[in-house]
C-alpha cells in the first residue's frame, strides 16, 4: 500500500487554510492522491467517520463504502467522473468506523496543476442521516396526508394556486361538486359561485380575506356540475413558505344543505308551535268573550222580537225597534266571526260544489261592489267538490271579496278562481298530504309589505280606519278553514296586489241538492207543550221563557241541572227540555244523559253556541245554535217533537 509520503500538499506561506479545515467538525475534510489514498484529515471527518488520524491516513478511500457499492466500483467511478468533469457531487450510505451506516452528502473536487496535471482530490462529506430520517418522516406524513385527504368523501378538499386556480382535487369534491379531476384541475374555482356573486366579486374577496387574515369562513350558495345549487360550509386557508410568500390556498368545503333544511324546517315548527299557542290562548278569551256575548244577544234579540209583536202600528217606534234589530244581528254577526276564529262555532260539514256556491250568492257579491270594481270567475270545467260548512264558506268568500274591493279604493278587478291540487307535506306544521282545491281570491289592489302581511291574519289587527274593519274577517276565514281540515295562505308584495288562498279537502260524497222552500211555511202550528228551559244565565232564560210562552208552551224554568232534575221528578208530564250546554257543575249534555237514564225517550235541545260538544251529542241530540231568534226555536221544537200526536219522538242518546 502507498503511503502518505507519495503525495505532498501544496506548500503555502498562510496557515489561515490549514486552520480553517482544522476548526471545521460538522463536515469532513480531507485530501486523497489521485489514486484515492487519503492524505489529510480533519477533526470534522474524525467525528462523522470514527477514524482518527494515524488509523485512516494511507488507506483507500474505498473503506467508506458500503460493500455492495465496492463491488459495483462506485468509488473509482466517483473519482473518474471528478477526474474527467472536475467534481463529483452525490448523495449515499457511508461506512463508519464501527461498522454502522450513514447517509452522506459527498463533495469530490480534482486537484490539478497550473499546467493542468492531476495530482488529487479535495473531498468533503456531510452526515445527512437526521435529515434524511426528517424527510423520511415527512414524506411519510405527506403519503398519510394524501390518503387521508383522498380518503375523506364528506369534505371537498383541494389547493388552488396564489391566482386561485385549482392544483388538486380530492373525491369527496367530486362527489359534492361533481367534477372529476381531469375536468377541474387548472380551472378557476370561481366557477363553483353563482353567476351573482361572481359579478358581486365574492371569490377575489374570499382570496383576499384569507391572504390579509390567514383564514377565510363563509356559508353560502355554491352551484354543482350539474347546475344545481346547495348550501356550502367553506374554509379557506393561506398557505405560505418559510419567507412568508403566499404559495397557494388550502380550500375545504361541505355540503351543509340538510343541515340548512332541518334548521329551517326546526325553526319553521318552533314558530307554528309559538304561533299556534298564541292564537290558541287569544281563542280561548275571544271564545268567552263571544259566548257571553251570544247571552246578552240572546236577550236583546228575543226581546226586541216579542216587543215588536206588540207593538201598535207606529212607523216611528218600529223604525226604532228595527235599527236595534239590525245593531243586534251586526253583533250576532261580530260574535260568529269571534266564534269562527276561535274554532268554537258548530260547522256543518256537508260536500259543497264551489261553482254551484258562487253562483248562488252572485247577487251579494255584486251588491257587495261599487260600479268602478268588477269581479271575474275563472273556475274549471270540472272541480271537485269540498269538505265544508256551506253557510259559513259564503261568509269567508264574501269577507275575501270584500277585503279585496276596499284594497281598490279607486277600483280594480277581483278574480275569483279555483283549481284542484296536491299537497305533499315537508314537514309536521304542514297540511297532510292529499288533494284539495284552492279557491282563491285576487285582487289588484296596493298590495301589503312584509311586516303587514305578517300580522294579517292576527285577531283585531286591521289596516282599514276606524270603524271600517273588526280585524276579525281574515281570522274568521283562517278559523272556517282551519276547522275545515284546511288552511288560509295569503300572498302579497307591496305594489302588485294580494292574493288569498282557501285550501279545502276534497269530499268523499258528491254534493246534496239544495230546495229553497221558505223557512217559515216549514213549521208546522204549534201546539201548547210543557217545556223546561234551563240556563243559568238569567237574562236568556228569561227572553227563552218568554219566547216560548209567547208559541203558546207552558213553561217551567231552571237555572241549573240539578233545578230541572227536581221539576221533571215533581212534574206529572213533561214533553220537553231545552238546556244551555255551558253551565258550571252539570252542563247540558250531562243533563241530556241524566234525563235518558230516568225519563228515556224524552227529547232535550242543546242550545250553544260553541262547537265543543262531548263526543256522540253531536250526532244524537238536537241543538239550537245560539243566539237563536223565535222562528229558529220554534223549527227546533217541531225537529225534535211530534206536534200533532203530543208524544214525544224518542232521542236515542248514546252513553259516555
Amino acid at each position: 500500500m502507498e503511503t502518505g509520503d507519495r503525495f505532498s500538499a501544496p506548500q503555502t506561506t498562510d496557515g489561515r487554510y490549514r486552520l480553517l479545515v482544522e476548526g471545521i467538525t460538522d463536515y469532513a475534510v480531507y485530501m486523497l492522491s489521485p489514486e484515492g489514498f487519503v492524505s489529510s484529515w480533519n477533526p470534522g471527518a474524525e467525528r462523522i467517520k470514527g477514524y482518527e488520524a494515524a488509523e485512516i491516513i494511507g488507506r483507500h478511500f474505498s473503506e467508506f463504502y458500503t460493500e455492495s457499492d465496492r463491488a459495483a466500483g462506485l468509488p473509482a467511478r466517483a473519482l473518474n467522473i471528478a477526474a474527467s468533469e472536475g467534481k463529483f457531487e452525490a448523495e449515499g450510505w457511508r461506512v463508519r468506523k464501527d461498522g454502522k451506516q450513514f447517509w452522506a452528502y459527498v463533495v469530490i473536487d480534482a486537484i490539478r496543476t497550473t499546467s493542468g496535471d492531476l495530482i488529487g482530490f479535495a473531498k468533503i462529506t456531510r452526515d445527512l442521516t437526521e435529515r434524511r430520517k426528517a424527510e423520511a418522516q415527512l414524506r411519510e406524513n405527506q403519503e398519510q396526508f394524501r390518503l387521508l385527504v383522498q380518503g375523506v368523501t364528506d369534505y371537498a378538499i383541494y389547493m388552488l394556486s396564489p391566482n386561485g386556480f385549482v392544483t388538486s382535487w380530492n373525491p369527496g369534491a367530486e362527489r359534492i361538486k361533481g367534477y372529476r379531476p381531469e375536468e377541474i384541475i387548472g380551472s378557476h374555482f370561481s366557477r363553483f359561485y353563482t353567476q351573482e356573486d361572481r359579478a358581486n366579486g365574492e371569490p377575489a374577496k374570499a382570496l383576499a380575506t384569507a391572504t390579509r387574515d390567514g383564514r377565510f369562513e363563509k356559508e353560502g350558495i355554491r352551484v354543482r356540475k350539474d347546475g344545481t345549487r346547495f348550501w356550502a360550509n367553506i374554509i379557506i386557508d393561506a398557505v405560505r413558505d418559510d419567507n412568508g410568500e403566499i404559495i397557494g390556498f388550502a380550500k375545504v368545503t361541505r355540503d351543509i344543505t340538510q343541515q340548512k333544511e332541518a334548521q329551517k324546517n326546526l325553526e319553521l315548527a318552533r314558530e307554528s308551535l309559538m304561533q299556534a299557542q298564541k292564537m290558541d290562548v287569544i281563542g280561548q278569551l275571544t271564545g268567552g268573550v263571544a259566548h257571553d256575548f251570544n247571552n246578552l244577544l240572546m236577550a236583546i234579540t228575543g226581546s226586541l222580537d216579542l216587543l215588536r209583536k206588540r207593538l201598535p202600528d207606529d212607523p216611528k217606534m218600529r223604525a226604532l225597534i228595527d235599527n236595534a234589530v239590525l245593531g243586534a244581528q251586526r253583533g250576532t254577526a261580530l260574535t260568529q266571526r269571534m266564534l269562527a276564529f276561535a274554532r268554537r262555532q258548530e260547522l256543518k260539514v256537508e260536500s259543497v260544489d264551489i261553482p254551484g256556491l258562487v253562483r248562488g250568492m252572485s247577487d251579494l257579491l255584486d251588491r257587495s261592489l261599487d260600479p268602478s270594481t268588477t269581479i271575474e270567475i275563472h273556475f274549471p270545467l270540472r272541480l271537485a267538490p269540498i269538505e265544508t260548512d256551506a253557510n259559513q264558506l259564503e261568509l269567508a268568500l264574501l269577507n275575501l271579496v270584500v277585503n279585496a274591493r276596499d284594497a281598490m279604493p279607486n277600483g280594480g278587478t277581483i278574480v275569483i278562481a279555483a283549481k284542484e291540487v296536491t299537497f305533499v307535506a315537508k314537514h309536521a306544521t304542514d297540511l297532510p298530504s292529499g288533494k284539495y282545491v284552492c279557491l282563491s281570491v285576487t285582487d289588484t289592489g296596493d298590495g301589503m309589505d312584509a311586516a303587514t302581511l305578517g300580522r294579517a291574519a292576527e285577531p283585531f289587527f286591521t289596516t282599514k280606519g276606524i270603524g271600517k274593519g273588526t280585524g276579525l274577517g281574515l281570522p274568521m276565514v283562517h278559523g272556517v278553514a282551519a276547522q275545515s281540515g284546511g288552511r288560509l295562505v295569503l300572498n302579497s308584495r307591496k305594489g302588485h296586489g294580494t292574493t288569498a288562498e282557501l285550501w279545502l279537502r276534497l269530499a268523499t260524497t258528491p254534493p246534496v241538492a239544495k230546495t229553497h222552500e221558505d223557512d217559515d211555511a216549514a213549521i208546522k202550528p204549534m201546539r201548547s207543550l210543557v217545556v223546561i228551559a234551563v240556563d243559568d244565565d238569567n237574562l236568556v232564560l228569561s227572553s227563552t221563557v218568554a219566547m216560548l210562552e209567547d208559541l203558546g208552551h207552558r213553561v217551567l224554568p231552571a237555572v241549573s241541572g240539578a233545578e230541572a232534575i227536581a221539576i221533571l221528578a215533581r212534574e206529572g208530564h213533561v214533553d220537553l227540555v231545552i238546556t244551555d250546554h255551558a253551565m258550571p257543575n252539570v252542563t247540558g249534555a250531562e243533563l241530556a244523559e241524566a234525563i235518558n237514564l230516568r225519563w228515556a225517550g224524552l227529547p232535550v235541545i242543546i242550545a250553544t253556541g260553541y262547537a265543543e260538544l262531548p263526543p256522540g251529542v253531536a250526532e244524537t241530540l238536537p241543538k239550537l245554535a245560539k243566539p237563536f231568534d223565535q222562528p229558529e226555536l220554534a223549527r227546533a221544537i217541531n225537529l225534535a217533537v211530534d206536534i200533532e200526536k203530543l208524544t214525544p219522538i224518542i232521542v236515542p242518546f248514546r252513553k259516555r
